[in-house]
């Protein structure tokens, strides 16, 4: 009687189909979109929703990994308030962020975090209160989703420095790498849309800091965790801070300062503050070393 062969699959291919299996389950309860450059799922009701921000991130990781030559793996979460709990321990819905390395979730829905960040409009300069007006205005109401949808590519910058494991050095400039990434993104190919991106910021920093119990840079470094989980308004101005230091060092500096600092933070050497400020200054920019000298 012939034998029947038996052919094994190699365990690199036997861990795909594993992977994709459990990841299958992990999201059953989701609806899935296919032909992009990541994984993407998404609440029901939300289609149109789940295919424009996950063109808008396969178009930033298009361009960015050209640029640096690295593609991190991304699985994109478009969830609604019901959703939100089951996928992301996370507490405040709305405020995109990052679970795990890989897993990139934003909310699917306007939410009162978002709407948290529209000050009256009364107490602005009339010049400040009509740009507001003009960009965040949608059927009628002001919403402030034009700006978190941009910032869900903030969130993917995350994605590679961390998984390029890249030395950011301090917490603090973990962040503004992101925003370098989204700021360049937006400016170099979609400029139209860069309103929507910092007249939010401008507008946060603009308010000053009555009501926050930090304010330095020092104080974001030491009580990163705890700005971020339990004083969301509070960690909404530093990130605004560091989006206008982000606009600044690209108007100074373009496209090559994202460059520039993806070479200098692969180094593992671990600098102190005047190290780092003499190596942004000499091998990237003097504007990102003005983040740690102007603050």
């Amino acid at each position: 009687m012939k034998r029947q062969k038996i052919f094994k699959l190699p365990l690199i291919v036997l861990a795909a189909l594993l992977w994709n299996t459990t990841l299958q389950a992990q999201y059953d309860k989701l609806n899935s979109l296919n032909g992009y450059g990541l994984k993407v799922y998404f609440s029901k009701g939300n289609e149109e929703r789940a295919n424009q921000l996950a063109k808008l991130s396969h178009n930033a990781m298009a361009y960015t990994s050209k640029m640096v030559g690295f593609t991190p793996s991304v699985t994109l979460l478009i969830l609604s308030p019901a959703d939100w709990p089951q996928y992301t321990t996370f507490p405040v819905y709305g405020m995109p962020h990052y679970p795990n390395d890989e897993t990139l979730v934003v909310a699917a829905e306007n939410n009162d975090f978002w709407k948290s960040f529209i000050p009256p409009l009364e107490v602005l300069p009339p010049s400040m209160a009509q740009q507001i007006k003009t960009v965040y205005s949608k059927d009628g109401a002001l919403t402030m989703q034009p700006f978190f949808d941009l910032l869900a590519l903030h969130e993917l910058g995350h994605a590679y420095h961390k998984q390029a494991s890249l030395n950011v050095q301090r917490k603090w400039m973990g962040e503004l790498f992101c925003n370098i990434f989204l700021h360049t993104y937006i400016a170099e190919n979609e400029p139209e849309r860069l309103p929507e991106l910092t007249v939010f910021p401008n507008m946060v920093v603009a308010s000053g800091t009555n009501g926050y119990s930090f304010t330095s840079l020092d104080q974001f470094e030491n009580n990163y965790n705890e700005i971020g989980t339990k004083h969301p308004k509070n960690y909404g101005w530093y990130q605004s801070r560091l989006h206008a230091a982000a606009r600044e060092i690209y108007d100074k500096g373009g496209k090559p300062v994202f460059q520039k600092l993806w070479i200098a933070l692969a180094s593992k050497e671990k600098k102190d503050d005047n190290e780092l400020v003499e190596q942004f200054k000499k091998n990237v920019h003097p504007a990102v070393a003005d983040v740690m000298l102007r603050w």
